[in-house]
């Protein structure tokens, strides 16, 4: 049976990370337990991440709620009738045009199937999703942590986490993910939380909404 994240072992994992890392104490005691960020797992929701991709989660959110607007259900039948004007003026890149038709032919083809992630381990997930335009492993480690909620994925290449390491550490740039990961092996099996409690502190020290995952 493959463990996933809920309310409960969130908080319990939180408490075993602040007793092995002083920095991540301080993030519990100064703004307490982070958010589950949970979504739900699907078509949809992996369009919302791919919008995602290098931009801020304003940006994102904005473009996907014109997207959700305009289909009502975000369904890979809605989004392959859709021209690409219509994708410009909801506020989709070229390139994110293209990855999210691959995406929806592929699930309309049956290539790619979402219930079969649920039962695959971490980096068979990965392979799966990764060979979909667009798709790399930031995306699958997002998909990995949010949507099925394993507990010990530390996404590559999150700016948002790096940067609230390098705060919390007090380095002077922020970690390339080979050092991060070396970093926080004691973390395992809780990276996926010790990465909510970095975004926990990221968005609290910029008295902003908690957003990510919503």
């Amino acid at each position: 049976m493959i463990l996933k994240l809920n309310e409960n072992n969130l908080r319990e994992a939180c408490l075993w990370l602040a007793e092995r890392d002083e920095q991540l104490a301080l993030v519990v005691h100064r703004h307490g337990f982070p958010p589950l960020w949970a979504r739900s797992p699907g078509f949809s929701t992996l369009v919302h991440i791919i919008l995602e991709q290098q931009v801020s989660l304003a940006s994102a959110n904005a473009a996907f709620s014109k997207l959700r607007d305009t289909l009502g259900e975000v369904t890979p039948e809605g989004l392959l009738s859709l021209n690409e004007e219509t994708f410009r003026t909801l506020g989709f890149s070229r390139q994110k045009i293209r990855y999210t038709l691959a995406l929806a032919e592929a699930v309309l083809n049956g290539s790619f199937l979402f219930d079969v992630l649920e039962t695959l381990p971490d980096d068979d997930v990965r392979k799966s999703m990764t060979v979909l335009p667009g798709i790399g492993i930031w995306t699958a480690d997002i998909y990995l942590s949010e949507c099925l909620l394993r507990p010990d994925i530390l996404p590559r290449g999150d700016i948002a986490m790096q940067e609230a390491f390098r705060e919390l550490k007090s380095l002077p740039q922020r970690p390339v993910h080979d050092v991060l990961e070396a970093q926080t092996q004691h973390w395992r099996p809780w990276r996926s939380v010790g990465s909510r409690l970095l975004w926990h502190h990221y968005l609290s020290e910029r008295g902003r909404k908690n957003t990510i995952g919503e």
